[in-house]
């Protein structure tokens, strides 16, 4: 059966991204050889939104359930770029950092009920 989910981080500077999640963001990490960081992850869920689009997409947003705002202090104190302000979202409050060597991603704290505690 399905035990885990292995997400991949597309970069354009892998060495760059690599040291953001590990050294900025505190993510643990195993080195799977040549410096090929493989990082542990926060418990996740999973949500499948409905698209008019003709390409499927994916997208991979960091939360935080506690306090967006207070995440953003620390995380800004350490370092991190954000690309946007925090914005009411209607489903939760959502912001933009950005990820040395691979772009944009998302940062939110969820208004609706979240599936990661539930019982796999």
């Amino acid at each position: 059966m399905i035990d885990a989910v292995h997400t991949i981080v597309f970069a354009q500077d892998a060495q760059a991204a690599r040291a953001f999640f590990r050294d900025v963001l505190d993510f643990p990490y195993v080195d799977a050889g040549d410096g090929w960081l493989i990082f542990g992850l926060p418990p996740g869920e999973l949500g499948v939104h409905p698209s008019a689009e003709t390409v499927t997409r994916h997208e991979l947003y960091l939360m935080c359930t506690d306090d967006i705002d207070q995440t953003v202090r620390e995380l800004t104190a350490r370092g991190v770029q954000f690309t946007s302000p925090v914005t009411d979202q209607g489903f939760g409050r959502v912001v933009h950092l950005r990820v040395p060597g691979a772009g944009e991603m998302a940062l939110y704290q969820p208004r609706h009920p979240t599936a990661y505690e539930l019982p796999g």
